[in-house]
Formats: C-alpha cells, sequence, structure tokens
C-alpha cells in the first residue's frame, strides 16, 4: 500500500541534529508516511546511525557527495510514491500535529494544490530565538505569489507540503541552484495554485554557526531566480517587481563581493548590473557607496554620500 505522503529529507554530516529530526517525524500524530533520507556522503558516523534506523517507512538513499542540496532532494523525489509531499530539513523539528493538520485541510480545499504553516526560530540547543526578519509574518492562504515578492509572507522549506503530481510537472528543484532552490520552486508553485495555511507555528526552524553556502552565492542564485522569473512571467503586473528585485540582488552581490575584499568582482557585478539597474538610483548607488568605503579615496566616498542624500531629499 502506497504511504500518503512522502517527507523529503537531504543530510550531510548533521549528527549534531539529525536524531532530534528523525525523532520529530517519528512523534507525527499522522502515521501514514514514509521518509526518504537522502544522505550526500556524510562521515562513517552519520552513516552509521542512518542505518541504524529501524523502521520500514524510512527509506535511505546514501550518495557520494555533491555539495547540491537541490539534487540531493531531487534524488529523493524521484523515488518518492505518496500522493503528498513534504520537506524537512535535517536540523529542523516538527511539532507533533504537523502534518495530520496539513494533511486534513488539504482535504478539505481540494482546490489549493500545496500547503505551509507559520513557523518558530530556534537555536543550535532548540531554545526559542528572536529573528526580527521572521517574527509575527502572518501565513495567509490564496494566492500569494505577490505577498512572497514583497517579502509580505515567507515560507519555510520544511512547513511546505506539496501535492506530488504539481511537482512532477515542475521538475522539483533547478540543480543548478547551490542555494535558494527552495524560493524558485515556491514562486512556481504560488504562480501555478492557491496555497492552504495552517496558521499556526508547526515547525520549527534551526539557526546555527553551521549552515552551508556562502553570502555571495546566495545573493547570486537568488538573483538567478528574479530572471528566471522576469523570462517566464505571463503577468506584466509584476515586471516592475521583479526588475526591482533583480537590481537589489545584483546590488546585493556587489556588496558581498566588497565586504569581503573581492574589489574586481564587486566592481565588475555593479558596472554588469547597471544596465538594468540604473532606473533604481537607491538600490546602486547604496551598493556604490559600500564598494567605495572599502576601496575609494575619501573624497569619491565624499561624492558618492552627497548623491545618495540629494537622492533621499527628492524622494
Amino acid at each position: 500500500m502506497l504511504p500518503c505522503v512522502s517527507i523529503i529529507m537531504p543530510t550531510f554530516n548533521r549528527m549534531e541534529y539529525l536524531p532530534s529530526a528523525v525523532e520529530s517525524v517519528l512523534w507525527q500524530s499522522f502515521p501514514d508516511w514514509e521518509l526518504l533520507i537522502a544522505d550526500d556522503g556524510s562521515d562513517d558516523e552519520t552513516r552509521a546511525y542512518l542505518q541504524s534506523l529501524n523502521d520500514p517507512r524510512i527509506k535511505l538513499l546514501l550518495r557520494p557527495h555533491t555539495g547540491r542540496p537541490a539534487l540531493t532532494s531531487n534524488v529523493a523525489l524521484r523515488a518518492a510514491r505518496g500522493k503528498y509531499v513534504a520537506f524537512l530539513d535535517s536540523d529542523d523539528v516538527w511539532l507533533p500535529r504537523k502534518l495530520e493538520a496539513q494533511i486534513d485541510s488539504l482535504v478539505r480545499h481540494t482546490f489549493r494544490k500545496w500547503s505551509y504553516t507559520r513557523f518558530s526560530m530556534i537555536d543550535s540547543s532548540g531554545k526559542p530565538s528572536v529573528s526580527p526578519r521572521y517574527r509575527d509574518r502572518p501565513a495567509p492562504s490564496g494566492w500569494i505569489l505577490e505577498k512572497l515578492l514583497r517579502s509580505e509572507t515567507v515560507i519555510a522549506q520544511p512547513s511546505v507540503v506539496v501535492c506530488r503530481e504539481v511537482l512532477e510537472q515542475f521538475g522539483g528543484f533547478d540543480e543548478e541552484l547551490i542555494m535558494c532552490y527552495d524560493d524558485d520552486l515556491w514562486f512556481k508553485l504560488a504562480a501555478h495554485s492557491e496555497i492552504d495555511s495552517v496558521d499556526e507555528p508547526l515547525t520549527l526552524v534551526r539557526r546555527h554557526s553551521k549552515h552551508s553556502g556562502s553570502d555571495a552565492q546566495a545573493w547570486s542564485d537568488r538573483r538567478r531566480v528574479f530572471e528566471k522569473m522576469l523570462h517566464a512571467n505571463r503577468d506584466v503586473c509584476l515586471d516592475p517587481v521583479l526588475r526591482k528585485l533583480r537590481a537589489k540582488m545584483s546590488a546585493g552581490l556587489a556588496k558581498s563581493h566588497a565586504r569581503y575584499g573581492n574589489r574586481s568582482h564587486a566592481l565588475s557585478t555593479l558596472v554588469a548590473s547597471l544596465p538594468h539597474s540604473w532606473r533604481y538610483p537607491a538600490v546602486w548607488l547604496s551598493a556604490a557607496l559600500v564598494i567605495s568605503s572599502r576601496f575609494a579615496p575619501p573624497s569619491l566616498l565624499s561624492y558618492v554620500r552627497s548623491r545618495l542624500a540629494r537622492h533621499a531629499a527628492h524622494t
């Protein structure tokens, strides 16, 4: 008999947090699931733990190391058999009612093809952690693409449940993206279907010092996500929002390069972005200020600051 929910869990050397993530699945009040753990070439300790798991609903997919979470997740997606697919990172935790609440609601709202919950932040020890970026963000139901683009709501990957047939239409995650591959998929889903919300913090997202990926990689990949959306977008009303977001990502990438002392990359990113960023002077001038504060002589820094002040006075 096929499971109702396939849970996708990619992992790599996460023994500090992995057992808590697995236990939170085992403690679910909704029992009709399979857990597909795709291991990206972890060390012997992690593999020994995974192979010690004694539950027929848990399937191990042991892979050589690639360092590409989207690829690792897609390996598990291709093995999924459930009507629904849920995601759980190996350092995050679900509360016991999480799956039950989402599946019950999706069954009642069949026209909605995916679901999410509110989430709370925890630190490395599992204690509540306050994050200004995510605090008090609502989790509305319905068509939320514009709300996502404007950061009026935020989707945590481990909060999501999706109808598998819809995921198959999109081919899973974009394996060219090292980071932000989840955002890329959420934007596609939000353009395709209304979302169903369980407005309770049933997902705990852990923040710690061992996250992978660089700041520059995040800015670069998120810019690529918005470039892809611009090329595929059929709603002209969203074009101005997407163009401004692309400009912000270019500015953020230039700033990131500057902060880490990569002068040539910072300047080339800023110059290359001007054809699509010039409409947003506050965006590229702020990036120019960060770059100049690290590399430029004081006279140029003073000029850029004066331009920023002049622009602010007229907006």
